[in-house]
């Protein structure tokens, strides 16, 4: 157990901290929703985690991406594996630099306990719900956290026992509302508390 884990231990306990770290995490996506949801898992504990992102780096990623100016131009997924190690050295990360299809998901999340779905777009997010809804898997999507203000107006909504969507379900990006970076940690938080509380056994909502 690292310095960090030890720290870690003080909140959760020994028990705690194995039921989460026994767990593997696919995140699918590692822009605004899957860098953040990835930060808080880490920070909550999570070890084991797959990263699946085709994407680099942009300038207009940095206003709510869990990436730095030093980054810009390198792969998401191998920057995000690079700041998370920065919170705990142990990490166990699998950063895949690849798109998503429907020939390759389920294979790619095959070994996962958990799929994060972290899409910018709908095609993207139906994929994950066709692909996982019915897989035993707990499955985090979100739609809707554009814009600024409301914040009350994300929130969590139980489809069936593992899989839950996060989300004020209406607000998509557009040119008025653009993805801001409050709204979108705070359904990338709820994204994380979800696999949290499911990983301690106490339910999801």
């Amino acid at each position: 157990m690292n310095t960090f884990e030890k720290g870690l231990c003080n909140y959760l306990g020994e028990e705690n901290l194995k039921k989460i770290q026994k767990l593997k995490v696919g995140i699918a996506g590692a822009g605004g929703l899957g860098s953040n949801c990835a930060f808080n898992l880490v920070r909550s504990g999570f070890k084991k985690l797959k990263i699946v992102d085709f994407d680099v780096v942009e300038p207009s990623n940095l206003n709510r991406q869990f990436y730095f100016l030093d980054q810009l131009n390198t792969s998401k997924v191998n920057a995000l594996r690079s700041n998370l190690l920065r919170i705990n050295p142990d990490l166990e990360i699998e950063a895949l630099n690849i798109k998503l299809e429907k020939e390759n998901i389920e294979q790619v999340f095959e070994e996962c306990d958990i799929v994060v779905e972290a899409f910018d777009k709908a095609a993207y997010k139906a994929l994950i719900a066709e692909s996982f809804f019915s897989s035993g898997k707990l499955v985090v999507c979100a739609s809707g956290l554009a814009g600024w203000g409301k914040s009350d107006d994300i929130v969590v909504k139980k489809i069936h026992e593992k899989f839950y969507m996060v989300g004020d379900f209406v607000s998509e990006v557009n040119e008025d509302l653009p993805p801001i970076s409050p709204r979108v940690n705070i359904a990338a938080a709820k994204q994380a508390n979800i696999v949290l509380s499911y990983a301690l056994g106490m339910g999801c909502s």
